[in-house]
Formats: C-alpha cells, structure tokens, sequence
C-alpha cells in the first residue's frame, strides 16, 4: 500500500489541495480528517478554480470515495453551500461520505467564536469566526452534537436538554446575546438531517475494512498546518485540532498501520494569516513582492497573508513531530524574477546572543529573536512550463539540494505553477 497522509507542514495555505487533487488520481479512498470550513483548498483543474473548504479535494475525480471523517467539524450552511457549488459544476457527488460521529458547529459557536474574538480576548487568536473553537471545545467537554444525533429523536432531545440550559446561561450571562429555544434547534437539527441524509457513511466500518483487506489505496487530507496544530504549534496562536500526520489515525478511524507516507508540504516561503508569531516575517517590499506574485490572499477569508522567507527551523520541527517522509515544495516559480533568495537557517536571541537550532517552543520570546540567514542567487528564468527537473536552471536546482540538506528528507514533488500539469514528480508516495 501507498496510504499516504498529506500535512500542512508550516501555518496552513501551503498548497495541500492542488497536492492531494494529484494524488488522488491514484487513490480510491480520499479522507479529510480534521478540521472544519475554515480551511480553505483550492485546486486549478480544467482551466477552473475549485475552492473546498470540507469536501476532500479528491472529489474531482470520478469513482473515488470522499469522506468528511469524525475528526471534522462541520457547519452544515456552509457545507450546504459547497455542495450546491458542485452540483452546479456539473460535478458528480456519489462518492461523497460524511462520517456518522462528525461533529457538528452549532449557532452558538459561531456567536461565541465572534464576540469572543472581537470584544472579549485581550491578544486575539486571528480566528475565521467559523466556529472552530467552541465547536471542538464542546467535543471534548462531552456538550457536542453529532451527525448520527440528528437520527435519534431520543438522543437528540436528551442532549438538547443537557446542552441548552447551559449554552443560553452562558449567552445570556457572559455574551448579552440571544437564547434558543428547543423548539428552534430541533426545527434547525430537521434541516441539517436534510443536508446530510444522502451522504452519510452509516457503514464506515465494514467498508473501511474491506477497503484494508483488499488493499485500496488511502489519501488522507489535513487541514491547516504543522505550526498550527493544537500541541504542537505556536500555541496559543493556533486551531483547535491536530493538522499532524497522527492527527489522521484518530480523525479517520484507521490505526497508524494504515499509514505509510507522510507528505509536508512546505512553500518555497513562508506565509502566515491571522495573529502570531512569525519570525522569518518580511514586512518590507520583498515580503509585498512575494504576496503580490504568490497570491496570497485567504481563501475562506480574504485576508492578505504575512509573507517571509523559507524557514528550515520549523521546517526540521514538522518533519520530527509529523514524522514526514518526504517534502512536496509550493510555489517555487514566485521567485523566477528574484535576484537573490534568503532561507533562514537558526534564530539569533536578540538580548543575549544565543542562536537556536532547533525551533524554542516558548513563543512569548520569539519577540526577541532575529532570523539568520543564508543567501542563494536567483534563477532569473521562468520555470512555470519545466515538467522534469533536468530542465530546471542550476540556481534552482541548488536551492532546491540546500533545502532537502537543511531539512534532512527529500523533496519528491516540485509545484510551479496552479494547474496540475504544472508539477515535477520526483517520486509519487502513493506508488511507494
């Protein structure tokens, strides 16, 4: 088998779609396993631009099974929506599968996600407002509502009445917003059991085991990134659930064993949206060059991501706590005019003059730390039409060898460009 788990390997918009949309084509089973529509993947495919935000980017091909597994959390208007965005499309959903245990994002955790946000938190977090938070933080304080609950007028009824009371208390109390009724939600839950009714994967289990058996090829989707991940990102300037390539063991429902490969994927640069810190950040004319050629707006938001050079430090930290086995690097054609490229090797404490290897978790100190920095020269050729590393200019074939050293693993695909034909496969992990 070549399962294989494709990770964020910086703070999210790496590129994971455009990555997961290629290898899929070569997967039967395709799993978003956390996360919820706060991600934002977009994939170039027959000159149109598909963004998801919870449906598997596999779904493009036919004849794949797409899972929303249990490690998401979902807001049924805003899946809802992508859905009918497809359907409009022309494209076929047969394959889509929501998990029965999926969490769901109820109204009050969209309330509290943007008040709190906006008028509570003395540092903010730089949330989507999407609800994330409180919707996880429910899940793990046993107040959540699940996608098979919508089926169980016993189950749902009994939760509603352990959950409301406190919910509209804490609205009321805390918040000064609106109380729901029972009556409201279970009308709202009617309409959710709607949207999910066609896709649920009432029998996950008995099809993911014979899917093991008979040896089908599984491609797991993470959401975010790395350094956004809830243990072991930039804590707490992060999301609420695990990006990491284990994350996709206990998101998906299958055992580390089903795993074989883990994919970072890095960009060629660093960007970041949302507060936090970024040390590797160029707020000067270079950083506004890069996110001008780049792109770098978000896809769910809007909002214009901080850019700065590649940073090995959190590079080497994704490969050990994700445990990748190779890099899948992004967008390396946004420094074809580039007369001289910089990657950031260790940081340089500012007070004292200790340099740091090895990423320092502590991100209240990294106000004090300076990047340094090794120069490479540019390329100064457009590399958006090479499809074989042979024919890459030398200038980029050292960038790319300095980095694989930096980090410790290889790079086995190269994006240049938005459209699938526009990539280098050195080595497909779902051949391994």
């Amino acid at each position: 088998m070549g399962n294989t788990v494709v990770v964020g390997a910086q703070w999210g918009d790496e590129g994971k779609a455009k990555i997961t949309d290629l290898l899929a084509i070569d997967a039967d089973i395709i799993i978003r396993y956390q996360g919820g529509c706060n991600a934002g993947h977009t994939v170039v495919a027959n000159n149109k631009t598909f963004k998801f935000h919870l449906i598997p980017s596999g779904i493009l091909y036919k004849n794949k099974t797409c899972i929303i597994s249990a490690g998401t959390v979902i807001y049924p208007e805003a899946l809802k929506k992508e859905i009918a965005g497809l359907l409009a499309e022309n494209i076929n959903l047969d394959g889509l599968k929501i998990h029965p245990l999926a969490s769901i994002t109820m109204p009050w955790h969209i309330d509290i996600d943007g008040i709190s946000e906006d008028k509570t938190a003395k540092t903010k977090i730089g949330t989507t407002k999407k609800g994330i938070g409180p919707t996880y933080s429910d899940k793990i304080g046993r107040y959540g509502i699940k996608v098979e609950d919508l089926y169980d007028k016993e189950a749902l009824n009994s939760k509603l009445d352990n959950i409301l009371p406190l919910k509209n208390k804490i609205l009321k109390e805390v918040y000064g917003l609106k109380e729901y009724s029972k009556n409201d939600i279970l009308n709202l839950c009617n309409e959710y059991a709607e949207i999910f009714r066609p896709y649920v994967f009432w029998n996950w289990q008995e099809a993911l085991t014979t899917a093991l058996q008979d040896n089908k090829k599984i491609l797991f989707e993470g959401a975010q990134g790395v350094m956004l991940d809830i243990d072991w990102g930039t804590y707490p300037f992060v999301t609420s659930s695990n990006p990491i390539a284990g994350g996709a063991a206990t998101g998906s429902g299958l055992g580390i064993n089903a795993i074989k490969e883990a994919v970072g994927i890095m960009k060629a640069y660093v960007t970041r949206v949302g507060e936090g810190p970024f040390i590797s950040e160029l707020e000067n004319d270079i950083g506004k060059k890069i996110q001008t050629i780049g792109a770098e707006f978000g896809v769910t938001t809007g909002r214009p991501r901080r850019c700065g050079w590649f940073d090995a430090v959190i590079a080497k930290y994704a490969v050990l706590v994700s445990g990748l086995t190779s890099i899948a690097l992004t967008k390396a054609d946004v420094f074809d005019t580039f007369d001289e490229i910089k990657i950031c090797i260790a940081y340089k404490d500012k007070r004292n003059g200790k340099i740091y290897n090895h990423y320092p978790t502590n991100v209240y100190m990294h106000k004090y730390l300076e990047p340094i920095y090794e120069s490479h020269k540019g390329w100064k050729e457009d590399i958006s039409k090479c499809t074989k590393y042979d024919e890459l200019p030398l200038n980029a074939k050292k960038y790319l060898t300095r980095l694989e050293e930096l980090i410790g693993i290889k790079i086995s695909i190269i994006s240049v460009g938005p459209n699938r034909e526009q990539t280098i496969i050195l080595k497909n992990p779902m051949k391994i």
